[in-house]
């Protein structure tokens, strides 16, 4: 038997991480803790796709770490130009870490090198002992080093499979004859995403004509003289540049780094890591593609070999894998607009408009869509409209640049979109609604939002469009990527679309939209939750738009201020670890860290090593020597302070807009499974509150004007209060109804003393209890949360239990409810499918019971939120108030308060949300106002 082929896979970690991030910037993966987990989402199944399509016997992904590479000491504006990295990317990253440590795959990063340097130092040595190496990124740059046993392989995307380059397509895509010209190319081109100059006026043809005729860069400029024009002026005056473009572009092949082919062979997941970290990050479906059935009959501590590869295969952004073949799926062909008869139509004189209108004004309900220049509503320009109120019929009217045309157009379907009788239909329908009030058109009417009903019909689904239309309607709709491109610097506008494309592109989305309506609709009935659609999820969308668009002003120079203010603490943190280490080295690079921690200062005799041979420093490493070793403390203080800086400080400012120099966060009302709304650019939910040095973000955020305050008005202990209204609990309710301190009463409870002998310590474990108990916590979640002994916290749980006994009831209640019909639900009927209830894996089933045990009270408490946002909203409008809702975190309301309006908004909104929905516990909201955010809190 020939002996197996050795196959070497090689990630290039950013270009999949970025492009998964991008990939989900329209509808994000956002858990119910308010953490974006696109990025990691996206990687993850990326990896898959290789694990189970190509089956490596070896793999290992390269990173690019903060430290200055050699290019930048060749070339200083090397990469100047790049934007900040955003900050759901950063949060990502050490996640994604944390996710091939779970897969035992090794993570790579060199300082002074770039991934792509690395990779081809690994792709070189690993062909010199025999392997077939496949370098995966989307960046053309790898070409230069594919070779007889080094390939470029470019992962699926949306559908399309995946693209393996070898030397001949290589040599055919860039039109030249050597694989070495790779980089004459680039160099002469230029890199405008990495600041790379190249020489002006030459584009990719240009550089294909010189190198067909000149072989290389050098070559050229040494024969400038026999070109013309401007063409010999470029080349002469921009040669050295030329030259030194493509020296930047030239991957280095002596990174001082080792191929070791033990280090990089694939063993498979590890069952226990990997189902916690997957719990973490809500990753339910995935973890069963990843588990597979396997570990319910297993030990925990079983390795599993390889995912399994039962069920549906995802590409990288989890779409169904086009080349893989499945067992139920085999027979399925998606019919597409080639397929399906269908009679679109561009309506674009006034005669046909007027005709449309009055069809339109005859019906009952229509689906329409906006087709824009931008995702962001605030910046939109309205390119053109379609209408559809038959299946495979629709209309696109195309609305021209000029804003005093397009206004006139806009006008006349004044009289249909704002016709009460009429039920307006549309995908994501905030957004248009958003769009359409910058032309002063109100949707009226009755309206219904399918990405909203499916969220109600199959909450953990994907919402979006195309994969409804494949899901229900067995259709696959026209790749917006096909009509202006993947995203970047190159792609198009949708206004640069010819009007033949767009018309079918527009209209398939009004048709598709009105089928999904028809087939949603029942299923609303079916699943009761009609009256949650119709009463709280589409009221809740005009509440929003107008959120969104009016924005939140924010004041830049008290950021530049902070962010100074943080840079000085950076550098004193820095000081006090380089005195501790007894020398300086690069804190953000965890090989360096490794080594002074644990080589130099010894303060781990057991410290644990990554595959790749690196000292782990993580934060959960460190958080555990912090108390006996200052040096760790300080490193976690220097990270707190430089992601705080980062993330928030110094990337507040560039989300502002140019419209009215406000922020217009973005939000999420069909994200979180539990009911819970999430944002983005900026995720308000994620503002770091805990610490003194986070908080002081919120100063940045200010009232409108001299005659407005900032006016927060926050719910108390919301959860707590339902929890104790669900279960009954007297103790607790006598409590909150006294208004006695409840962490201080529980505290009371389980330790036996008076309550005014309850100490500080008491009550702080007393706390994490009460909040613990509503997500399931366990004795060893509990020690260590308070850094206790395990046996202490188990003695906690029981005392909590035997002293609150119909808190315990119900969650056996709960609990034995969601395994008989398996899901849950709120107040308000908010339903969360529990399918993993029965699960026999205990990991699995236990995490589908905490679910069953939090999703009712998390869940319960969002619809009290959403009914107060509503009827606050109404009331303000139907006041005519000057004051305005700006914006909602957590169980937040925030406001721009006009100071004549102050006291009769802290009496209604105060009144609208302590009864927005009656309990048994009254609820309390905090109020509180002031120039900024942080003096209202």
């Amino acid at each position: 038997m020939p002996p197996k082929e050795k196959k070497l896979f090689l990630l290039d970690a950013m270009a999949l991480i970025y492009r998964a991030h991008f990939a989900f910037s329209k509808n994000p993966r956002i858990t119910s803790a308010g953490l974006n987990t696109s990025a990691v989402l996206g990687f993850t199944n990326s990896l898959l796709e290789i694990l189970t399509k190509e089956k490596p016997t070896h793999i290992g992904v390269a990173f690019d770490t903060q430290a200055p590479t050699f290019r930048h000491e060749t070339f200083v504006e090397y990469k100047a130009h790049r934007q900040e990295q955003p900050e759901d990317i950063s949060v990502a990253i050490p996640l994604i870490y944390k996710m091939l440590e779970c897969f035992q795959i090794p993570a790579i990063g060199i300082d002074g090198y770039e991934a792509d340097d690395v990779i081809g130092t690994l792709s070189y040595k690993a062909c010199q002992q025999g392997f077939k190496v496949y370098m995966m990124t989307m960046d053309k740059d790898y070409s230069q080093l594919v070779n007889d046993c080094v390939f470029l392989y470019k992962p699926s995307y949306m559908g399309n499979g995946h693209e393996v380059l070898d030397v001949q397509r290589v040599l055919d895509k860039f039109g030249i004859k050597e694989i070495s010209q790779v980089t004459d190319i680039l160099g002469l081109q230029g890199d405008a995403v990495d600041n790379i100059p190249g020489i002006p006026g030459i584009g990719e043809k240009t550089a294909q004509k010189l190198i067909a005729e000149f072989g290389s860069v050098e070559n050229l400029v040494a024969n400038a003289d026999s070109l013309k024009g401007k063409l010999r002026e470029n080349v002469i005056t921009y040669g050295a540049q030329g030259i030194l473009s493509k020296q930047l572009a030239t991957i280095s092949l002596d990174v001082p780094i080792e191929f070791n082919e033990d280090d990089f062979l694939y063993k498979g997941p590890l069952a226990d890591p990997m189902s916690a970290l997957c719990d973490e990050l809500e990753f339910r479906a995935l973890k069963k593609r990843i588990m597979g059935d396997s570990i319910a009959t297993e030990p925990s501590s079983q390795k599993i070999y390889a995912p399994s590869q039962e069920g549906t295969q995802m590409d990288l952004f989890g779409n169904p894998n086009p080349d893989q073949p499945q067992q139920e799926e085999a027979q399925k062909i998606l019919e597409t607009i080639e397929s399906v008869a269908h009679d679109y139509h561009v309506i674009n004189t006034l005669a046909s408009r007027k005709s449309l209108i009055d069809y339109l004004l005859l019906q009952d309900e229509f689906c329409f869509d906006t087709e824009t220049t931008s995702l962001e509503a605030v910046e939109a320009e309205i390119v053109g409209m379609s209408f559809c109120y038959l299946n495979h019929e629709a209309y696109y009217v195309p609305i021209p640049g000029d804003r005093v045309e397009a206004q006139a157009i806009l006008n006349e379907f004044k009289v249909v979109l704002e016709n009460e009788k009429i039920t307006k239909i549309g995908q994501n329908l905030k957004y248009d609604i958003m769009v359409l009030e910058k032309y002063g058109i109100n949707i009226k009417g009755k309206i219904f939002d399918t990405m909203l009903a499916h969220y109600l019909i199959e909450p953990d689904m994907r919402h979006n469009m195309d994969v409804l239309s494949e899901t229900y309607l067995n259709y696959k709709p026209v790749s917006i990527e096909s009509l202006i491109g993947k995203k970047g610097m190159r792609q198009k506008s949708m206004k640069d679309v010819e009007l033949e494309k767009i018309k079918e592109y527009a209209s398939e989305d009004a048709d598709v939209t009105f089928q999904l309506k028809n087939y949603f609709s029942p299923l609303l009935k079916e699943n009761k939750a009609e009256k949650l659609f119709l009463e709280v999820e589409t009221p809740l969308i005009n509440v929003l738009a107008d959120i969104e668009c009016a924005g939140v002003k924010i004041d830049p120079l008290a950021l530049k201020d902070y962010s100074i203010e943080l840079e000085k603490e950076v550098r004193l943190v820095e000081e006090r670890i380089f005195q501790a280490a007894g020398c300086e080295f690069n804190i953000a690079s965890p090989k360096q860290l490794g080594e002074i921690l644990f080589d130099k200062l010894k303060i781990d005799v057991k410290a644990k090593k990554t595959k790749t041979g690196q000292y782990a420093t993580g934060e959960e490493i460190l958080s555990k020597l912090a108390s006996d070793h200052k040096i760790a403390k300080e490193i976690l203080e220097y990270r707190e302070l430089q992601k705080l800086k980062s993330t928030y400080v110094d990337s507040l400012p560039l989300l502002v807009s140019h419209v009215d120099g406000r922020i217009h966060t973005c939000y999420n009302q069909a994200v979180a499974a539990t009911g819970r709304l999430s944002s983005t650019n900026p995720n308000l939910q994620n503002i770091p509150i805990r610490t003194e040095r986070g908080r002081e973000i919120r100063r940045a955020f200010v009232r409108k004007d001299e005659n407005h305050y900032i006016l927060s008005a926050d719910y108390s202990q919301i959860e707590l209060r339902i929890m104790a209204s669900f279960s009954r609990e007297e103790n607790m309710i006598e409590s909150f109804r006294q208004g006695i301190d409840i962490h201080s009463t529980t505290a009371s409870k389980i330790y036996h003393v008076p309550l005014e002998s309850v100490n500080s310590e008491m009550r702080r474990k007393a706390k994490m209890v009460n909040f613990g108990i509503i997500y399931g916590i366990s004795a060893f979640g509990l020690a260590q949360r308070l850094d206790i002994p395990r046996r202490e916290a188990a003695d906690i749980i029981e005392a909590y239990f035997t002293e609150f006994p119909a808190i315990k009831k119900y969650m056996d209640d709960v609990v034995n409810i969601a395994r008989e019909q398996e899901f849950v639900e709120t107040i308000l009927g908010r339903r969360r499918y529990l399918r993993d209830i029965n699960s026999r894996n205990m990991t699995t089933r236990g995490y589908a019971e905490r679910n069953a045990i939090n999703a009712p009270i998390q869940g319960s408490a969002a619809d009290m939120i959403k009914v107060a946002m509503i009827k606050i909203h109404q009331w303000m409008k139907e006041e005519k108030l000057k004051s305005k809702m700006i914006m909602q975190v957590h169980d937040e309301l925030v406001f721009d308060a006009h100071k004549e309006e102050l006291p009769i908004l802290k009496e209604k909104i105060s009144e609208y949300m302590i009864n927005a929905i009656p309990m048994e516990v009254p609820m309390e909201v905090g109020m509180g106002f002031g120039d900024n955010w942080l003096e209202a809190h």
